[in-house]
């Protein structure tokens, strides 16, 4: 999904202009650069983007990307999409690249925020416009969770916390639809754990599930890198230290995650009844209801990578056509979807 599954080394140049810009940033007290509207002017013939995102070959940034195609078709925009897989370096060139070749707005996916000052100063140096979708990106340093609201830059995607409510408000229905007993059960909550709006997911379904159940289950929490590989490897080791458990409730950053937890439980010997899995995105859940094989997965929020990329392409339009403010946050609809809707939800599975 629109988590990075691991990180390549970043180079010293780039760590240390990030650091370096932190530092200026903090002790000069100065506006963040780069917010995204900073010395941005209008423009008046046709309009060229580039649309840099990682992991460009996931079904999600897939449907992302044809979803911002489509939007500049439609009005009119010169876009270039380009993949930079989980190559943080590639980030830094290929903004350097796009500006050189004079393109008007920036929209990124960054495979690590660490590299957010350095994209940032550089839209500002070029008077580029600067939008990130899906993950945020700070201004005046690597961590977006503890960089001040104003130097965040604008970002369209999904509501982490809203996300999160969701699949953990479902979660809940379905243990107490089950009527398992709480101290037989676990909630398992996979995600990697160094990424920001991950966190925001988890912590958010964690609080909805324990508002909704009615009960208290214990919960187990397992750092994993966001694959279904690297994730059930970790979850299949946290089924065999806690052989008591009789039922599973697992929920993650993406589908990723849950996929690896059902697919661990399974391996383990637990059958369907025993499991509730609600993921995040769908796109992997549906392979779990193309089949008549019973599954622990039961439930997914559908979050379609299409409409982020056409609200990211509008809303630069209107910025760089109309003039109009960057909202600091703008959210794409979700929908929760399970073996009997997804199709007719649209959900592709990839």
């Amino acid at each position: 999904m629109f988590t990075e599954h691991h990180r390549r080394p970043m180079t010293a140049a780039v760590l240390g202009l990030a650091s370096v810009l932190a530092l200026t940033a903090c002790s000069s007290g100065q506006q963040a650069a780069g917010s995204g509207d900073a010395d941005v002017a209008k423009v008046d013939g046709r309009i060229s983007l580039t649309y840099l995102q990682k992991q460009g070959d996931q079904e999600y940034f897939v449907g992302e990307a044809a979803g911002a195609k489509a939007k500049a078709a439609e009005l009119g925009i010169d876009l270039k999409v380009v993949n930079l897989g989980t190559d943080a370096n590639k980030t830094v060139s290929e903004a350097q690249s796009a500006i050189s070749q004079k393109s008007d707005g920036l929209i990124v996916v960054v495979p690590d925020p660490a590299v957010g000052p350095q994209v940032a100063q550089l839209a500002k140096d070029a008077k580029v416009a600067l939008l990130t979708s899906d993950d945020q990106i700070c201004t005046t340093g690597p961590d977006p969770s503890s960089c001040p609201a104003d130097a965040l830059v604008p970002r369209i995607g999904f509501s982490g916390a809203q996300m999160g409510g969701e699949v953990g408000k479902r979660a809940a229905a379905e243990f107490k639809k089950a009527g398992w007993k709480p101290e037989e059960t676990r909630t398992l909550s996979a995600w990697k754990q160094d990424v920001t709006v991950c966190t925001d997911r988890v912590k958010a379904s964690k609080d909805a599930f324990a508002a909704g159940s009615g009960a208290e289950v214990r919960n187990i929490d397992v750092p994993t890198d966001n694959s279904p590989t690297g994730a059930q490897d970790k979850i299949a080791a946290t089924i065999t230290a806690n052989p008591d458990v009789k039922h599973w409730v697992v929920w993650g950053c993406n589908d990723e995650n849950v996929q690896g937890g059902v697919t661990a439980l399974e391996n383990a010997g637990f059958k369907a009844d025993d499991v509730i899995g609600v993921g995040l995105g769908a796109y992997l859940a549906c392979k779990n209801w193309s089949t008549d094989k019973p599954s622990g997965m039961k439930a997914a929020l559908f979050i379609n990578g299409e409409d982020v990329g056409a609200l990211a392409v509008q809303t630069m339009y209107d910025k760089l056509k109309n003039g109009k403010d960057f909202p600091k946050e703008a959210f794409a609809p979700t929908t929760m979807v399970d073996a009997s809707t997804w199709k007719s939800a649209g959900v592709t599975c990839g």
